[in-house]
């Protein structure tokens, strides 16, 4: 190898290990969301860490933020609503299942996307990519019969709906035409703070757990580490991460690194959060896992590469901003969005 392939191959080393990392972080996103989380106080989680993360978006982006029109502002607060709703899927789900089902659950995103997407554009997917949705769909029947037949969980179905919903919120991005071109710091604080605002504004219902103070008042030094864990490394690290990464390397290579992230999730909730999934769990587990890899790659093809771009990137964008569930457009990196966050 020569000095220069050697230097080259250094450098692109030296990027997609940080990128590598945000997927491990994401992984371990379960497993912190069930830490410091109960039914009771999901809002309030939701609220506190998203609001240690947005001033930091804002004073970081501020310039950008104050040259966006009234038509793009709208537009992201309209996606800051389907991310709402994706946040209170996840996380409501997270608490009703185990860390390893919602991590590999929540990765049928990136095998319902390219179908969604290829019907709204009348193209055909090829057959690998459908063989292996086939896989990924059955892999999580499995996974969530780890005990036996039985019907699956509330939070097993709650994360199934947040995939859903991240889905919505790919397409969504990808076609509204009022947030094309758009600055993807910008957009993406703006939908964290219109999805905050709910979850604020829910927060005072009744039967909610009441409000984020009260609930911040009762944690103990464990639940704060994990809400900081959240904030810090789960949000900011990862959307600062892939905002880097993503003008060092190509989008398509780090949604690849991306799509790792279901791998770790089941890593951690197995290793350490003691998931026991059984033998038809673990066997889901790496039919899932070995569906969607399979599918990021078969949708590469000639008759899918259009879409799997454009889902690649707003996976992404998704994911930094949800996650920020989260996983990115070229200029639109992942929350816990994605260009497509996990929050």
């Amino acid at each position: 190898m020569t000095a220069t392939a050697t230097a080259r191959a250094r450098r692109a080393w030296l990027t997609d290990l940080p990128v590598l990392l945000v997927a491990v972080v994401w992984g371990s996103s379960y497993l912190a969301a069930k830490g410091v989380t109960t039914t009771q106080t999901v809002l309030a989680v939701l609220v506190l860490r998203f609001a240690v993360a947005l001033p930091v978006l804002v004073i970081a982006g501020w310039r950008k933020l104050r040259a966006l029109s009234g038509t793009q502002v709208r537009g992201a607060g309209v996606l800051g609503l389907i991310l709402a709703g994706i946040f209170l899927l996840e996380t409501y789900g997270v608490v009703h299942t185990s860390a390893t089902n919602a991590g590999l659950i929540i990765s049928l995103t990136m095998i319902f996307t390219p179908i969604a997407e290829s019907r709204i554009r009348g193209t055909a997917l090829p057959r690998p990519f459908m063989a292996a949705a086939g896989l990924s769909v059955a892999g999580v029947l499995l996974l969530t019969q780890g005990a036996g037949f039985t019907a699956p969980s509330l939070g097993d179905l709650l994360m199934l709906g947040a995939a859903l919903a991240r889905t919505v919120h790919v397409l969504a991005m990808s076609r509204m035409k009022s947030v094309r071109g758009a600055d993807s710091m910008s957009m993406t604080t703006l939908q964290l703070g219109s999805a905050v605002t709910v979850f604020a504004l829910l927060s005072f219902a009744p039967g909610t757990g009441g409000t984020p103070w009260a609930a911040a008042a009762a944690f103990d030094v464990s639940d704060w580490l994990w809400l900081v864990y959240l904030s810090v490394f789960c949000t900011l690290f990862a959307f600062f991460t892939q905002m880097w990464a993503v003008r060092k390397t190509s989008p398509s290579r780090v949604s690849l690194l991306l799509g790792t992230e279901p791998v770790w999730a089941a890593v951690f909730g197995i290793a350490l959060a003691g998931d026991r999934p059984g033998l038809l769990g673990l066997a889901g587990a790496l039919l899932v896992l070995a569906g969607t890899a399979w599918g990021r790659t078969a949708a590469a093809g000639p008759a899918g590469e259009a879409t799997t771009e454009a889902t690649a990137e707003a996976v992404t964008e998704t994911e930094a901003t949800a996650s920020v569930v989260e996983p990115a457009q070229p200029d639109r990196a992942h929350p816990g969005l994605e260009p497509a966050g996990r929050a």
